[in-house]
């Protein structure tokens, strides 16, 4: 007989592979499409395992005694859910049923003879409907008789895919039916014989179904499998009985969420994606074999889920045992540190949510409450990372020999590195070094209490040994990498990578989030700078070319001028074409706190002057003066800071006007377009610019407009970040002995000094005694070196204290001489002064005007990336060189090239086109009938209609005389609205 590559015998594989791997075959008889259960099973299970309530129990539908027992089973299945009746059981009148024995516990005979007596079904086509007998979906597994999962198979050898079962589900499976119903099964399963898709949810609108594939080439699929199918680990690894279990145990939920100010609860169920399920269980099985000191990254996309990942490690952590030691966990706390907010509320939430673990979380809000919670038992302990330090330095010493998790999200933030730094000062042991180090770091030391406060300095330093690190991050960074990455050799050199990876790439090529970078488009502004001076003064070219630049792009008219292209575009082409099902909400990135603030009137007066119903809100830090009073975002939003994430999801709120505020870890959906009017690159790129790829089922497309930065900026930044970041090489820990010989060439301090102000500082001694040390060494500074050398000073110390701060935590032996030094000079450096330097481009400003300003929009680009693992180099520990040399040039030739860049309209008579802008044309629109009356008789916006058509006669009227200005004013969509702009303003009043 030939192969059989039809439907059916992909059937057979998945049901065959099941059987070989614990499971039964079960019978579509059996199968009760009007209590969703198979009886049969479900019988069979309560005489195995509780014979004495499978007697008093009656489990026939025929009689009234069993219509209520199964009734009660199948209603508790609706309420609760299936996950729940697994883990609780239910109870029926005075009988308590247990409906499943889970993982048994270590050397725990009873329980592992119970948990082989659960019973794991696989029913082929199982006819489910009640009312359509001939109905029936390709597979079905239960537990016990209940319900577990459903699957629908589909052979690309008969061309039909993953896709068409998707299609199948959506199209034909009714979720009124009871085994398609919400919360009655674990997820419902898509398969082909090349991939895996899932859904929790088939009566949502629409269905959202997510990949649940291994990653192919950290893109999307599936390796070839030489042993079978690609789709083959589906039942060989993942459903197995004990698989499926922990599953059911510790990854599926149901959770509640809140709307905080309508109060309107949802109810969302939690099934993990092959990643999250992956990274969770390698990250366990490393620390039970292991023990506590390990230090692990975990680089996973944006939008990848990091929370529930970050959840379902925490909790399972608890229970890993150490391998060595009768039934003693690894671990005796897990901290959960975080630098966002919104996440902190997440993930306390998501954790909290598993009700067998919810009475072990505590969430530390006050330095005391770490020490609290600890002493009252809490296992999970989630804090803040601006608390942290603060918080540990309150725990106890009888608790500073525990060993601890401790889970960094977001470690690629400078907070990731200085995280990992305070929990060792916190959680480091205050005893007495067995070893101790000279002062070159290379001998024993005497019995000196000031070496012993060294030694313990240094040893705070270091990374725990009885603590883990688990460090989650996107864009890892060279520290961040070196501090918590997997170290291997290659070509010679000691590279490291993270411990896992789910890639950019791969969560683009899933859809799980949204490409950023297939419809950029960046903006060209084009301005003409005019002298304002009878001279033509020098400037420095660098220097002036960037204030003019900033000059012109905060100017009045040019932040109107981008307003207003925000607007009509997030109005015309998001709005109007029901962009996230007519959701979409729009974030405006900003430079600095002032550009916000005056983005956010802008928007406000030209959505007023439209009629527009929507609103802009403003986000950003602090309280500062603007147009002579003192604005914070409550006072302007006229509603507190604490909301503007919730308000944003609200009518009439459509734009979100940031500045620094929500560009890095803000999750947002609705989140479609994004206005960038500031400078980006490297990670703050790729974070900002990622804020728009959260999946939503109602989002099919997201769009940037870039007023700032290039296409090759942009790639350059994401190139790094979209499949695995590797680090070339270790930082160069010798390059430290240079910079000190450097730095102690300049003879600003001597060694005496340094001892002096050390012994001083680690023994409390009051603050008065440290300054003379300190200004005695900033008067040489002052005094015996010339400019270039205290740049060069100032440079190497800066770089030898971050150096050393970042290296001390990793390397494997301590230095005090080292250690002395980074005490001295971070004392030392605040007190240098700047090197003067004259800024050779003051007075510019004073000397120009702007003439002219518009902004032309490129063609929407999609930006390819390379798809090969990226390189960064390690942390460059060397000093900052000399300072430039300013180019000196006359302020004309600066406003040519300025002008030559940015403004490439080339009239050919510049004297009479300004003439005719300014003058003429105004004349003559202002001499309008129709436009007077309007004017003197009706408001500013019908004045401004009879306005605009006055124009268009006059322009029409130059079309003989003036061919050049009429076509700018007919091609040019910018120069017309300019134009009309400019007029109107000449003439209304």
């Amino acid at each position: 007989m030939p192969a059989d590559t039809s439907e059916k015998g992909l059937e057979t594989i998945l049901v065959e592979g099941l059987c070989a791997h614990g499971w039964m075959h079960g019978k579509s008889a059996d199968y009760s499409p009007a209590f969703g259960l198979d009886l049969v099973q479900l019988r069979s299970f309560l005489e195995d395992t509780q014979p004495a309530l499978a007697g008093v129990l009656d489990l026939d539908p025929s009689s009234p005694a069993g219509l209520k027992t199964l009734s009660r089973i199948q209603g508790a299945i609706t309420k609760r859910g299936v996950i729940d009746v697994l883990r609780n059981g239910i109870q029926h009148g005075p009988h308590e049923i247990t409906l499943f024995y889970g993982t048994p516990s270590r050397g725990n005979a009873k329980s592992a003879g119970l948990f082989a007596k659960n019973r794991f079904t696989v029913t082929r086509q199982l006819h489910y409907s009640e009312d359509e007998t001939k109905l029936a979906l390709d597979v079905g597994l239960f537990i016990n008789g209940l319900p577990i999962s459903t699957f629908e198979l589909k052979n690309s050898l008969t061309k039909q895919t993953v896709a068409d079962a998707v299609e199948q589900y959506k199209r034909d499976r009714d979720p009124k039916e009871l085994i398609f119903g919400f919360k009655r099964t674990l997820a419902h399963f898509a398969v082909d014989d090349a991939e895996v898709e899932f859904c929790t949810n088939l009566a949502a609108k629409p269905p959202w179904f997510l990949p649940f594939n291994r990653g192919f080439n950290d893109g999307a699929g599936n390796p070839p499998n030489p042993n079978g199918l690609k789709t083959a680990y589906l039942w060989e690894e993942i459903l197995t009985p004990a698989s499926l279990t922990k599953i059911i145990e510790a990854y599926a939920q149901v959770i509640e969420e809140v709307d905080e100010t309508t109060g309107k609860k949802s109810i969302k169920q939690l099934f993990p994606r092959f990643h999250q399920l992956d990274v969770v269980r390698k990250l366990l099985a490393d620390a039970g074999k292991y023990g506590a000191g390990r230090r692990y990254l975990i680089q996973h996309s944006t939008g990848s889920g990091k929370s529930n990942s970050i959840a379902w490690l925490a909790h399972q952590l608890i229970r890993v045992e150490d391998p060595k030691v009768e039934i003693k966990p690894v671990f005796d706390s897990i901290i959960v540190v975080t630098d966002r907010r919104v996440l902190d509320r997440q993930i306390r939430d998501t954790i909290k949510q598993f009700a067998q673990v919810g009475a072990t979380v505590g969430h530390a809000e006050h330095s005391s409450d770490l020490r609290d919670m600890i002493e009252a038992g809490k296992k999970i302990i989630i804090t803040t990372v601006q608390k942290f330090p603060f918080i540990l330095a309150e725990i106890g010493d009888k608790h500073r020999e525990r060993n601890f998790a401790i889970i960094i999200d977001e470690a690629h933030s400078s907070q990731g590195g200085r995280t990992a730094s305070a929990v060792s000062k916190a959680l480091a042991a205050k005893k007495a070094l067995a070893t101790k180090v000279d002062d070159d770091g290379s001998g024993e030391g005497d019995d000196d209490p000031v070496q012993d406060l060294i030694n313990e300095a240094m040893e705070a330093r270091r990374m725990l040994p009885n603590a883990s690190y688990f460090a989650f991050t996107a864009t890892p960074k060279n520290k961040t990498l070196e501090m918590f990455g997997d170290a291997y050799v290659e070509d010679g050199k000691t590279k490291h990578k993270p411990f896992h990876t789910y890639t950019m790439k791969q969560a683009i090529e899933e859809r799980f989030i949204l490409d950023v970078l297939k419809c950029y488009t960046p903006v060209q502004s084009y301005y003409r700078l005019v002298k304002t001076v009878a001279g033509d003064p020098e400037f420095d070219t660098k220097r002036a070319t960037k204030k003019l630049r900033a000059y012109v792009e905060g100017n009045q008219t040019a932040i109107a001028k981008k307003a207003q292209i925000m607007v009509d575009h997030f109005l015309e082409q998001v709005i109007a074409l029901q962009k996230v099902g007519g959701e979409a909400r729009a974030m405006i990135v900003t430079g600095n706190i002032m550009r916000a603030i005056e983005y956010f009137y802008a928007i406000g007066e030209y959505l007023e002057k439209l009629g527009s119903q929507y609103k802009a809100i403003v986000a950003f830090s602090g309280e500062h003066e603007y147009a002579g009073e003192m604005v914070n975002e409550a006072k302007l939003n006229r509603f507190p800071s604490a909301d503007i994430a919730e308000r944003i999801r609200r009518e009439p709120y459509r734009f979100l006007v940031c500045a620094d505020k929500f560009q890095t870890g803000y999750d947002e959906p609705l989140l479609h377009s994004m206005y960038v009017d500031k400078k980006l690159s490297g990670v703050k790129a790729v974070q900002t610019l990622s804020r728009l790829n959260r999946a939503h089922p109602k989002k099919h497309d997201v769009f940037v407009l870039d007023f700032q930065n290039d296409v090759e900026t942009i790639c350059k930044s994401f190139e790094s970040f979209y499949r695995t970041t590797v680090l070339s090489d270790e930082t160069d820990a010798n390059k430290l002995h240079d910079l000190k010989a450097t730095l102690d060439g300049h003879q600003v301090y001597d060694q005496d000094e340094i001892d002096a102000l050390v012994t001083k500082y680690l023994t409390e001694a009051p603050r008065d005694e440290l300054d003379p040390i300190l200004d005695v060494c900033v008067a040489r500074y002052n005094t015996d070196l010339d400019e270039d050398a205290q740049v060069e000073f100032k440079g190497d110390a800066k770089s030898f204290a971050r150096t050393y701060d970042f290296l001390a935590s990793i390397l494997p032996y301590s230095n005090a001489a080292w250690e002395k030094l980074s005490i001295f000079l971070n004392f030392l450096v605040p007190k240098l002064p700047a090197p003067k330097e004259d800024d050779l481009s003051k007075g510019i400003l004073e000397a120009i005007d702007m003439d002219s300003y518009r902004v032309e929009k490129q063609a929407a680009v999609r930006l390819l990336l390379p798809d090969a693992d990226a390189e960064i180099d390690p942390v460059p520990a060397s000093g900052v060189g000399r300072k430039p040399e300013p180019e000196l040039d006359r302020l004309s030739n600066i406003l040519k090239t300025f002008n030559d860049l940015f403004g490439n309209i080339a009239w050919t008579d510049e004297d009479r086109i300004r003439k005719l802008i300014t003058k003429d044309i105004p004349e003559k629109v202002n001499s309008d009938p129709a436009y007077q009356a309007a004017k003197n008789n009706s408001d500013k916006q019908n004045a401004r209609i009879e306005h605009d058509k006055a124009l268009e006669k006059v322009i029409l009227n130059l079309i003989a005389d003036d061919t050049e200005l009429f076509k700018q004013f007919m091609d040019n969509p910018e120069f017309k609205r300019w134009l009309a702009e400019t007029t109107f303003g000449i003439t209304y009043s």
